[in-house]
């Protein structure tokens, strides 16, 4: 395929790529992105792609403000950017659960040095391994592989004249989240969310006033928006009326006491916490297994064909566009890594975990830049990937007798490891695709994802810590939903103490809608998640519907519908950070106006349908603006 496909910028033609500019701008949108998928990930499990919204910011920066034509350049920036989101989007999913260890009083909390190495580790790990694998899924399946974010974003970036305008929407989305943010959670005059109680149903119907979700919903679109929602209903309507109608004075377990004495106390958010969210734990469990069942062909050929692609060389090794890292660097820096994985006391990882990294790592590796070129970064099964990792670490760590803290410590750390090198991997095959199109150079782009994997690394542990500190993971703020579902199995491995009865009723519900033929794993995440979440992002997913239907279904990825969304959710999460440094500092009670000022109910929805409006008046303006 490379003899035939002609990038946008020719081989023979050297423009400027990593300057200052992209990499100082690159790494501080790593820094940024990073934070806010962090905090949107730990609130309802989910993160979005940074490198559309990186790329719009870097053309409006260097094409627009500082007048260059460089279009290579504005790739780095988003190259590097990226790379943020995807090593927060491993990090969360695993490491919480130290955290969560920690408050159970299991273990110490772990160190900003813990956290950042673990972090680091995975990422290089991740990076490194997509170096050999590049010419195989890259080059050679170039038209096969359509690697959907990576070209969209090539699609925004020559798309480079309506820089300006676009990054308007992704700046306004920014602004008028963090204000609302302020608003609520600052001076905490507007309820974060409003509930309904049905006292004859034995339940409640809530949902959330914030921005990110209704933009996740939008983002997501109305199918996978509704998959969740249904969890939720299922959660909520079905399983906690029944809980309650049917438990009356039976003490269940897990509970201490009486379901009827449950709910008296707290209500449908007491059965949720004590039943609902084991159910939910096994059936994204399920979920994620299955997901990894339905692709295992797909996994052995990727695996058999990854190796293949290592040992082939490309016919022109000397053309800028296809020059890598050395591989003898690269090998070398993964056995070193290994090694320090192993050596390093702040990884309670023995040299059987090592092994474990170095086999999955890989392997899961292949697999997921496989995946997201087949589906996009949103529907990669990195999850599934992580749990049947996870499951087997954890039995052979107790089997070689690494049972208690230190193995439990050991199989997070082994999972995080895994989980972020997965995440990694697929961003930086996205990154390299949109490369290709644009004729960048690939050894350029790979070190430019190590930089920005070493700040991210950095930057995590920091925003890990101080999320921690200001709302406690585990908490109604912060509910860490994927993290909590990964101490629990190891728990249940190393243990035996779950409720296995709920955790297999969650499994056979993901079962059963398999079996009708839909999508398991959202409607688990929906089922695992309280309802006020998974409320509010259908309500976007439904706007989004009803934009689609107004232009057509269009296509373009880079709609001003999804640049707004994504400044939407990236200004909250900036704003979220900001409130927990105040917090943390002793000034948020200082700002809290909730005592003297309080609008209530109807000024949360009213917040919540400008929010709305906004983001379907964007949407729509993108397509008339197409028209005219």
């Amino acid at each position: 395929m490379q003899e035939s496909f002609k990038p946008y910028v020719p081989a023979d033609k050297v423009t400027p790529e990593m300057t200052p500019t992209s990499i100082i701008m690159g790494l501080l949108l790593a820094v940024i992105f990073g934070a806010a998928n962090a905090y949107l990930g730990l609130r309802v499990g989910m993160t979005v792609s940074a490198s559309i919204p990186a790329a719009v910011i870097s053309m409006a920066v260097i094409r627009v403000i500082m007048k260059k034509d460089s279009i290579l350049e504005s790739n780095m920036v988003q190259t590097i950017g990226s790379a943020g989101e995807s090593l927060a989007a491993g990090a969360i999913f695993t490491m919480p659960a130290l955290f969560l260890w920690a408050k159970e009083g299991v273990m110490d909390k772990p160190s900003l040095i813990t956290i950042t190495v673990i972090a680091l580790f995975g990422g290089l790990l991740g990076v490194f391994f997509m170096v050999p694998l590049r010419n195989a899924l890259i080059v050679e399946e170039h038209g096969v592989l359509p690697y959907p974010e990576g070209t969209a974003c090539a699609e925004v970036l020559l798309a480079g004249e309506n820089g300006g305008s676009s990054a308007s929407a992704v700046f306004m989305g920014m602004g008028i989240a963090a204000l609302i943010k302020f608003i609520v959670d600052g001076i905490k005059v507007l309820p974060g969310a409003v509930s309904v109680k049905l006292s004859a149903l034995k339940t409640e119907f809530s949902a959330e006033v914030y921005p990110a979700l209704v933009s996740v919903g939008y983002i997501c679109g109305a199918k996978i928006s509704a998959y969740m929602f249904a969890g939720g209903l299922i959660g909520w309507f079905v399983l906690i009326p029944a809980i309650v109608t049917f438990g009356g004075d039976i003490v269940l377990y897990p509970a201490s006491v009486s379901v009827a004495e449950l709910y008296a106390a707290g209500g449908a958010a007491a059965i949720w916490s004590n039943y609902i969210k084991y159910i939910g734990a096994g059936a994204v469990a399920a979920a994620g297994i299955i997901s990894l069942i339905k692709t295992l062909p797909l996994i052995v050929k990727t695996f058999v064909e990854a190796v293949k692609g290592i040992k082939s060389k490309a016919a022109n090794r000397d053309v800028r566009t296809a020059t890598d890292l050395d591989i003898r660097i690269v090998l070398g820096a993964i056995l070193a890594l290994i090694l320090l994985i192993w050596l390093v006391p702040s990884v309670p990882v023995t040299l059987l975990g090592a092994v474990i990294i170095v086999i999955f790592g890989f392997f899961f590796s292949a697999v997921s830049s496989r995946m997201v070129g087949l589906v996009g970064s949103s529907n990669n099964p990195v999850s599934g990937m992580t749990i049947a990792t996870l499951l087997i670490a954890t039995i052979m760590l107790k089997i070689a007798g690494d049972n208690g803290a230190h193995g439990m410590q050991g199989a997070i750390a082994i999972g995080s490891i895994i989980c972020i090198a997965a995440c990694m991997a697929g961003d930086t095959s996205q990154d390299l695709k949109t490369g290709y199109i644009l004729g960048a150079t690939p050894k350029k782009q790979q070190i430019g994802e190590i930089l920005g994997t070493i700040v991210a690394a950095f930057a995590i542990g920091g925003v890990m810590i101080l999320l921690n500190e200001a709302y406690q993971f585990g908490s109604e703020v912060l509910p860490a939903p994927q993290a909590s579902m990964m101490k629990m199995i190891i728990e249940g491995v190393m243990n035996g103490n779950l409720p296995w009865g709920l955790i297999f009723i969650g499994a056979f519900i993901a079962i059963a809608v398999e079996v009708l033929g839909i999508s398991s794993l959202p409607v688990a995440i929906g089922l695992y998640l309280p309802l006020e979440l998974s409320s509010t992002i259908m309500l976007g997913g439904l706007i989004r519907k009803f934009v689609d239907k107004k232009r057509g279904e269009s296509k373009d990825a880079a709609g001003k519908g999804i640049l707004f969304s994504s400044g939407l959710i990236a200004g909250e999460g900036i704003a979220g950070i900001i409130l927990a440094i105040l917090a943390v500092l002793g000034v948020g009670d200082k700002i809290d106006l909730s005592g003297s000022l309080n609008l209530g109910m109807f000024g949360g929805l009213a917040v919540l349908a400008f929010v709305v409006v906004m983001i379907g008046i964007y949407a729509v303006k993108r397509d008339n603006e197409k028209k005219q």
